[in-house]
């Protein structure tokens, strides 16, 4: 459906498959990857799991619980203490893991619960850093198709070369290109995406 051009264009919550088919796998995440790979061989039944915010660690945390019969504490350092340090125990006597997702591991996480710290020393991390430049071009994509939205492979590379490597950057992104395209009733092409990356302040006026 087509909208006037001076309509504004909302935000909308798109609908997104919780599955492990969303979890680009690069040398970025590979390593965390891995880690859950191989859970049978940590060295306690729980494992921290950092990294940057919008970076599917919420995703690759839950999809293992699920599959092992796990739990997930999300924002783990900002948690009730109490709660993490008896999930964290119970997790040991049921072999039933833990995933904690932080945004610090320990030392930078330091709780104020002694027990708990202690724990934490012990419990295995995996962490998931900013995307390299497969991991963010495919997530560019990937974002693109769940609008139902084709972008050209021009156009695609002419945003993985100008912007920020950043998981949150590729979001707002996509979502500046679309918004744009809306409301001017244009196609996804080069020169709406310079337009609109360019009216966001995304990119230079000259790129």
């Amino acid at each position: 459906m087509k909208r006037g051009a001076d309509q504004i264009a909302l935000p909308l919550d798109w609908p997104q498959t919780e599955d492990d088919s969303r979890f680009i796998v690069s040398t970025a995440n590979r390593d965390a990857f891995e880690h859950f790979r191989r859970w049978n061989m940590w060295p306690v039944r729980a494992t921290i799991l950092t990294g940057p915010r919008r970076s599917g660690r919420t995703l690759l945390a839950r999809s293992f619980a699920a599959r092992v019969g796990g739990r997930v504490i999300d924002q783990a350092d900002n948690h009730d203490e109490e709660e993490v340090f008896h999930a964290w125990n119970n997790a040991q006597d049921s072999g039933l893991p833990l995933v904690m997702i932080a945004d610090e591991a320990p030392p930078a996480w330091a709780p104020k619960l002694p027990d708990l710290r202690t724990r934490l020393a012990i419990t295995p991390i995996a962490s998931i850093n900013q995307p390299d430049d497969k991991l963010f071009t495919a997530l560019i994509q990937l974002l693109f198709a769940d609008r139902g939205l084709h972008v050209p492979a021009e156009a695609l590379r002419f945003m993985t070369e100008r912007l920020s490597r950043e998981y949150w950057t590729a979001e707002r992104a996509v979502e500046e290109v679309d918004r744009f395209a809306i409301a001017e009733r244009a196609r996804v092409s080069m020169p709406t995406i310079r337009r609109a990356l360019s009216q966001a302040r995304m990119i230079g006026d000259a790129a």
